[in-house]
């Protein structure tokens, strides 16, 4: 190997692989030393070095100078030959490490190369990734050689290669599209101030737009809907996405977010992040949703957990709460409206409120405030066991038995107290406690 030939072969790695020099440079210098071993021991202390000018190779064993070609022979040259591959692959491995770290979070283009049970492979240049059925959207079907988009999500080291997860269901993904696909986005004049979705069923995302005369909703629309059309076709074709105007007030905000709902009021409870809407009978479905997923999809946009009702059910809950906290020892009409006031209206509420602003609300003692909750804990539990053994009637004689099929419940006549959360229609959820998937003016 001459000095010519070193440098040939250090410059050629650099460009096809992309692989620092250096890395190159030492890869060479480890595997003389490993050959060098072969004839001169383990314990031999052998060094090489590479001029990174000339490529000259200067090495000593033991502090004598040593010829490197006549030192070698068949199996050193075998053994450097390993040693050189061994450290390109690792060298490779990191350049594409440190590479496609960097793309995470964004969205990639690759192509479909095969299926394997409940992955897909994406060749993604020099790098195959995987797309597990997790992180695909429910219902799509890949085909070998399909173009597709999808984030990047995890890249960690295996083996001598590495590993890249992508991902179709992330909220993120809607919003790289959307940034792609509106150049206002890209220009900063219309801003993404969040997303919920629901990967292949729908999806909310709020924008704003700092250009008065820039229509943030229209402009993500596109003129006759090209715009969010490109972008429901990217994700499967079946995936609804509402476009809500942002706006700093939650109770403008929350309105916008129920669409195409029509809202008559909104009552914010600041205390437990609790927003109750007030609709109309005939809105009461529309702002619920499919199975609660226009109320689930606005909750999580706004970070509010919404409850929808019309103004007869919020009225006769209110009157219910009032009762049932009226009833606990120690705890006066006047401190159960007010808890009333501020969105507190099942005895689970009650179980799990900050000490301290039950003190403050009602001038109590830590002693007193301690019986209350511990009051509305074992109340609150009573009532679970109660819709539990309605439940298990129901199912045992369903044609003989009414049975309730709200959250509320009636305990014993001398202990009237029913847990507060209204009445759900069939199918349907209105209250929201759950984490959901993410994602407002439409197709």
């Amino acid at each position: 190997m001459n000095p010519n030939e070193v440098l040939r072969i250090v410059d050629s790695l650099h460009r096809d692989k992309n692989i620092e020099k250096e890395v190159v440079f030492r890869a060479i210098e480890s595997a003389l030393v490993s050959a060098a071993r072969k004839q001169y021991g383990e314990d031999a202390e052998i060094v090489f070095n590479i001029d990174r000018q000339d490529g000259t190779i200067m090495g000593s064993a033991d502090g004598t100078g040593i010829d490197y070609e006549e030192m070698i022979g068949r199996i050193g040259a075998q053994t450097a030959k390993q040693v050189i591959i061994q450290k390109v692959r690792e060298a490779e491995r990191d350049a594409l490490l440190v590479e496609f770290n960097e793309l995470v979070g964004d969205l990639i283009t690759g192509s479909v190369n095969r299926n394997e049970g409940s992955v897909t492979t994406v060749t993604l240049g020099n790098v195959e990734a995987i797309l597990p059925r997790s992180e695909q959207i429910p219902g799509e079907n890949h085909s070998p050689n399909e173009r597709i988009r999808a984030l990047v999500t995890e890249v960690k080291p295996q083996g001598s290669r590495i590993k890249v997860v992508l991902s179709r269901t992330r909220p993120k993904l809607v919003q790289c599209l959307f940034e792609q696909e509106i150049p206002e986005i890209m220009d900063g004049v219309i801003s993404i101030n969040g997303i919920s979705r629901e990967p292949g069923h729908r999806s909310k995302i709020a924008v704003s737009s700092i250009d008065s005369k820039v229509d943030c909703v229209g402009a993500c629309v596109g003129v006759r809907g090209n715009r969010i059309r490109n972008i429901i076709d990217e994700l499967g074709g079946n995936e609804r996405i509402d476009i809500v105007r942002f706006d700093e007030d939650p109770q403008v905000l929350i309105r916008n977010a129920l669409q195409p709902a029509e809202v008559d009021e909104v009552i914010l409870c600041q205390m437990i992040g609790r927003a109750i809407v007030q609709v109309r009978e005939d809105q009461l479905s529309l702002a619920i949703g499919k199975r609660g997923q226009n109320v689930r999809l606005a909750s999580k946009l706004c970070g509010w957990d919404i409850e929808i009702m019309t103004f007869e059910e919020l009225t006769e809950q209110c009157e219910r709460a009032v009762a049932g906290f009226s009833a606990i020892d120690g705890l006066s009409e006047d401190l159960a409206n007010q808890l009333v006031a501020e969105g507190y209206l099942s005895y689970d509420d009650l179980s799990v409120i900050e000490p301290d602003d039950l003190m403050e609300m009602g001038g109590l003692t830590a002693e007193q405030v301690d019986k209350i909750v511990e009051e509305a804990d074992r109340r609150a539990e009573e009532l679970e066991q109660l819709k539990e053994q309605q439940k298990n009637i129901a199912k045992e004689t369903p044609a003989a038995v009414n049975v309730t099929t709200d959250n509320s419940a009636t305990p014993p006549a001398e202990d009237i107290q029913p847990e507060t959360p209204i009445p759900e229609p069939e199918g349907e959820s209105s209250t929201i406690n759950e984490e959901t998937s993410q994602g407002g003016s439409t197709e």
